[in-house]
């Protein structure tokens, strides 16, 4: 459960500086993750990116102080970080489905947030077929780019690089240089943060032995341990069904914590389960 502790740790930490300007490395630090691994694996649990999350808490807690009293919408703006009282209006809006002012009619109804309480249950849990893997050193070949990772950002341009590897002819080409360990295609993220902040890398490759080949460049893995699932389930659905069955169920009932290397999803193609790669320790 240490995996659980530690996001509840950091849902703690933003409940209690909901009203103060929080930057995302104090909050993953209470996790003791890295950025990229906190915000990843917060939204896998909650369902929420972490900027959504704080505001949706704030909000909350706005609508519940205008009702209860007078308060100046500016005064409100400011209060729950907001350069402008318009701005703030747009944000109370979106989520409540009426304005700040508009709040105190007769019958108004919000819509509430409550903070987040993780909890695991595994009684009566499906099995979760999975086996472990002693891997050693290998390399990858593909194309990759960088995106930020801040409120999700990285999530369409991650879909549109696929699209665009498809019509390209890239994404065959890279399937005809997997001659390594893993069979098929790869969905590789990789933490660039400590390179250029707040950014990711995404590769889209296959496992590969030998020179790297003209065009396209190789990143090394070295020898690890991984746990390996299959998405039995219908995709796209089902991997990220999986992914969350993982980080809620799975790492909390073992013993094993996450090496923090780059994680895989493997396409191994025609008639075959894709796959869900973690390294573990």
């Amino acid at each position: 459960m240490k995996w659980v502790n530690s996001i509840q740790k950091s849902i703690q930490y933003m409940e209690e500086h909901l009203l103060e300007s929080m930057m995302v490395e104090q909050i993953a630090a209470q996790a003791h993750m890295s950025v990229f691994h906190f915000q990843r694996i917060f939204a896998l649990m909650t369902e929420v990116t972490v900027a959504e999350y704080i505001r949706r808490r704030r909000l909350t807690l706005a609508a519940h102080e205008l009702l209860q009293g007078d308060c100046k919408i500016m005064d409100m703006a400011f209060k729950y970080g907001y350069d402008t009282p318009e701005s703030f209006s747009k944000a109370f809006r979106r989520q409540h489905g009426i304005t700040p002012s508009e709040i105190r009619k007769s019958g108004t109804s919000v819509q509430s947030y409550n903070r987040f309480v993780i909890q695991i249950s595994l009684v009566g849990a499906e099995p979760m077929k999975h086996r472990i893997v002693e891997q050693g050193p290998f390399s990858i070949a593909g194309i990759s780019q960088r995106f930020s990772y801040i409120d999700g950002q990285h999530l369409q341009g991650i879909g549109n690089m696929w699209q665009e590897a498809y019509k390209s002819g890239a994404e065959d080409r890279i399937f005809a240089l997997n001659n390594g360990v893993i069979p098929g295609l790869l969905g590789v993220c990789v933490d660039q943060s400590e390179i250029q902040d707040k950014q990711m890398e995404y590769w889209i490759a296959a496992a590969y032995e030998g020179d790297e080949p003209e065009g396209l460049p190789t990143l090394a893995f070295p020898a690890s341990k991984w746990a390996v699932f299959e998405v039995e389930e219908p995709m796209p659905q089902g991997m990220q069904k999986l992914w969350k069955r993982i980080v809620g169920e799975w790492f909390p009932s073992t013993s094993y914590e996450h090496a923090w290397l780059p994680e895989l999803e493997v396409y191994p193609g025609m008639h075959q389960l894709p796959q869900i790669w973690i390294p573990i320790r």
